[in-house]
């Protein structure tokens, strides 16, 4: 075969081709471990993160050890045994008989489905609760957010929320992830006497003679739209159709 015919110009090209491919191919599959390990380790990160227990316990891998992962029956507010290590927020919302449709006016979060079993984390300390971290999402400007939102013994002082997926445009909703930001959670009520989810994102600055401003946290400049999704995914997901039920399992518990 000449050398330089086409014909052989085009098999030398598709064989290299198939060897680059090939070669990729087994690149990727032998990094997966690596990369399925990465991603655990980065949102065990965000859960302690959420809860600010990295200073406190040294290290995340220090942290998760007290902290334990459980399953809910969201409409039941009780555990259920389902190992949480085989459980996917999208594989639930995936399954029929596994999530449900929300309507209009319930769906303030702008989720459209809502799962049956939720994954929650408990930090305890002289075996009781100390924190409970849950995961909570909802629709900002661009998509959806995904975040935790952790609270402490009383079930209804925050200890923190961090966000761990969104699409919020950079330099404004984005800045739902500035340390500083988040800072202003820290402490904050989420229930009033009387049972209502008060907790807010205002339009501008906390004011220091505020009536709620137990309740209140600084808007974003320019990212209304995202922070109105934040204050109604705290409100969708501490309400009723959410894990008001559990809190008050475990309320009544006192643990």
């Amino acid at each position: 075969m000449n050398k330089d015919s086409a014909l052989n110009i085009a098999f030398i090209g598709i064989g290299l081709c198939l060897l680059c491919s090939a070669i990729i191919s087994l690149i990727a599959i032998q990094l997966r471990s690596v990369q399925n390990e990465n991603v655990v380790k980065d949102m065990q990160k965000k859960i302690v993160s959420s809860a600010g227990l990295e200073l406190e316990y040294g290290s995340v891998e220090n942290a998760m050890m007290n902290i334990k992962t459980i399953v809910v029956d969201l409409d039941q507010g009780k555990i259920v045994d389902i190992n949480p290590n085989s459980y996917e927020l999208s594989k639930e919302l995936r399954e029929e008989g596994k999530y449900k449709f929300l309507s209009a006016e319930n769906d303030i979060a702008s989720i459209k489905k809502r799962e049956k079993y939720s994954k929650v984390f408990i930090e305890y300390k002289d075996d009781k609760i100390n924190t409970l971290i849950l995961p909570v999402r909802g629709y900002g400007l661009w998509g959806i957010l995904y975040g935790y939102l952790a609270i402490k013994s009383d079930f209804n002082t925050v200890a923190g929320l961090e966000f761990y997926e969104h699409k919020e445009t950079p330099g404004l909703g984005a800045e739902i992830d500035n340390p500083k930001w988040k800072a202003l959670w820290k402490g904050k009520k989420i229930y009033q006497e009387n049972g209502e989810v008060s907790l807010k994102v205002i339009k501008g600055n906390v004011l220091a003679s505020s009536d709620n401003i137990n309740y209140e946290v600084d808007g974003l400049s320019g990212a209304t739209l995202t922070c109105n999704g934040v204050t109604n995914l705290i409100a969708y997901w501490m309400g009723s159709d959410g894990f008001l039920n559990f809190i008050n399992n475990l309320r009544e518990l006192d643990v």
